[in-house]
């Protein structure tokens, strides 16, 4: 599977996970957090892709791993919070973990 066609799985898990969690005050502004970046993650990935230049994107590539980064804080606050401890939820930040290795690792080897 190309990484396009993951990081596009991940953002449906993404929202997919954000019907699952709670109702609390938490879990809604961790909800509305995750969502803004996990589903990010795709749409910037997209925007370098249509990148006019290897300088742009690597620039947007930037922002890319940023958002993993950031989408894999939120999932580890979820379940180290133990607002939810499912397979699923433990899954999908496994998968960011990966998702996060790969993009910084492709950044990595843009910069050379």
């Amino acid at each position: 599977m190309q990484i396009r066609d993951r990081l596009k799985q991940f953002a449906l898990k993404i929202l997919e996970l954000s019907e699952m969690l709670p109702t609390s005050e938490r879990s809604r502004v961790l909800n509305k957090q995750l969502i803004r970046s996990g589903t990010s993650v795709y749409a910037n990935y997209r925007a370098a892709l249509r990148g006019r230049s290897k300088a742009e994107f690597f620039s947007k590539l930037s922002i890319v791993v940023e958002e993993a980064d950031e989408t894999e804080m939120w999932l580890d606050l979820i379940v180290s919070s133990g607002i939810l401890t499912t397979s699923f939820i433990k899954d999908l930040h496994k998968e960011s973990l990966e998702l996060l290795k790969i993009l910084a690792s492709m950044r990595k080897r843009l910069s050379r």
